[in-house]
């Protein structure tokens, strides 16, 4: 039976907006529902980190969201009315060091004008009732105002949320614990504020507030209610005060409280069916990567399911997603939930050495790399993946990890002209050691998989200055990182991952990474 669509994902927040348009980009046939009958007008997450802003840039939407939002290059962190210290994302190594503050709405309608601009589109209104998993699709049914309707679908994704019907109708259970304390936030201006706009403001006090910034010289503000009907301007104000005695909340908007949770689902896929965004995973909201974690799940998902939808892989590629994306998730959530426990010391002692932790690993410029790096989400690497080929400890950037970014130097190639591709590219890097006759013999060898189903396209670049057979002089920065003597072989994934590096036997490598990929036609 033909199904009515390659692809019905459920559920149109950022995750499934970006899903949809990395689908539907490719030329994959896909339905994107959504049971609320207009976008949401407001909603709670603000924080757009670094690696995200990179993502949108290679699709070429980071400029509506640098206008949109506001620059946080930095967080400060406080506690018994001293500053403890700052995580600056200058030291992130991004090509934009720092995160964007803009609510979550806007973010939403920069994707879904992404998503029409393909031809794609959102079906509101309309509402997943029932899945019947069959050999080769899904029947789903959904309902809309027009009544309960049947329809065909190769593969479902459920980014339907935290209470995700996706994920219960696939029967797959979730580890980990609600988050007891309470959370409440509200937007607001800062009468007598007197420091940067361009941050993020953290107080571990009693009640603990957070204060991100948001256009306009508006503050969006978390804060741990001190009581179940406690006024939640006057619990943010007691701790704001505490630094700030002239500083005061005013225009107030948006107030509502809210429980948190934190979980990831024990498996992202059950047959035709996965999971991305919160129906995967959800986790405190004091470091701000959930909507962020949900972002990458999209763009790692997006390549390998049109891949497959394409018939040009193998289903089991599909296997690499909760490889890679799993692992990420139970990091975020142990993270978040050794933060919020920290949050709350209530003993004196507890919150002394808390606080000389925090001071310590601030003040140590080894550490201080870390906790930024980690702040931009650039610390995430897939050298556990079963589709990375190469080792993950080879001298320079090794198999698994992200590509690296650096503006070329005049007159040199870099990797800033990589944008947003459907395929892999292969990259050729001829060191100052590689003969001439063994470069030409692999770019014969690439040649023959350049164009085809997987990978897009392929260049030649050389390092140490020089310039060999024609081929482009490799910025020396970039040279430096890479480490390459000899001949080496980069194959960068969609996602800007490097999916192989292999310095010898490359031709050989590289069909093993082909094969490990599944795939079921040439190159």
């Amino acid at each position: 039976m033909v199904a009515d669509v390659d692809v019905l994902v459920v559920g149109a927040g950022p995750t499934g907006l970006l899903l949809a348009a990395e689908l539907v980009r490719r030329g994959v046939g896909c339905l994107l529902i959504d049971e609320h009958d207009r976008p949401l007008s407001w909603d709670r997450a603000t924080v757009v980190h670094p690696r995200s802003v990179e993502i949108f840039d290679a699709l070429g939407l980071a400029g509506p969201l640098l206008e949109a939002g506001v620059r946080q290059r930095m967080a400060r962190i406080h506690s018994d009315g001293a500053v403890l210290g700052e995580i600056d994302l200058a030291l992130s190594g991004s090509r934009f060091p720092f995160n964007v503050g803009v609510s979550e709405e806007v973010t939403e309608g920069i994707l879904t004008r992404h998503l029409e601009g393909f031809g794609g589109r959102v079906t509101r209104g309309t509402r997943l009732v029932g899945l019947e998993e069959q050999d080769e699709q899904v029947m789903a049914t959904v309902r809309d105002k027009a009544g309960e309707r049947t329809l065909a679908a190769r593969w479902v994704v459920g980014c339907d949320g935290h209470h995700s019907l996706v994920r219960t109708l696939a029967g797959i259970e979730q580890d980990g614990h609600a988050i007891e304390e309470p959370w409440a936030v509200f937007d607001a201006a800062i009468d007598g504020w007197p420091h940067s706009h361009e941050g993020n403001f953290a107080y571990f006090d009693s009640p603990p507030i957070i204060l991100t910034a948001l256009p306009g010289q508006r503050w969006r503000v978390y804060v741990r209610p001190s009581a179940e009907n406690s006024d939640l301007v006057a619990d943010a104000s007691l701790t704001l005060k505490r630094y700030l005695p002239d500083a005061a909340f005013s225009a107030i908007a948006n107030p509502v409280r809210f429980h948190c949770y934190s979980r990831v689902a024990r498996q992202y896929r059950a047959g035709r069916l996965l999971l991305a965004g919160d129906a995967a995973h959800t986790c405190s909201p004091l470091q701000g990567h959930g909507m962020n974690t949900g972002l990458q799940d999209a763009f790692n998902l997006g390549w390998k399911l049109a891949l497959v939808s394409s018939g040009h892989c193998a289903e089991t590629l599909l296997d690499s997603y909760e490889a890679e994306r799993r692992p990420v998730a139970q990091k975020v959530t142990d993270m978040g939930d050794e933060m919020d426990r920290a949050q709350l010391f209530l003993d004196a002692g507890q919150r002394l050495q808390r606080d000389a932790a925090i001071r310590g690993a601030l003040s140590d410029p080894v550490t201080r790399h870390q906790e930024a790096t980690a702040e931009a989400e650039l610390d995430i690497d897939y050298r556990s993946s079963p589709i990375v080929i190469g080792s993950a400890s080879d001298a320079g950037v090794g198999a698994g990890a992200l590509w690296p970014h650096h503006p070329p130097a005049a007159g040199h190639a870099g990797p800033d002209m990589i944008a947003a591709r459907a395929g892999h590219m292969a990259v050729l890097v001829a060191g100052a050691a590689c003969a001439p006759e063994s470069l030409a013999d692999l770019q014969r060898a690439v040649a023959r998989h350049v164009g085809g189903a997987i990978v897009e396209m392929g260049f030649t670049l050389s390092a140490h200055g020089t310039h060999v057979d024609g081929s482009d002089g490799l910025d020396p920065a970039l040279a430096e990182r890479l480490g390459v003597e000899g001949l080496a072989l980069f194959i960068v994934r969609p996602d800007g991952y490097l999916g192989l590096r292999a310095d010898e036997r490359q031709s050989e490598a590289l069909a093993s990474y082909v094969a490990a990929l599944g795939a079921t036609s040439p190159a």
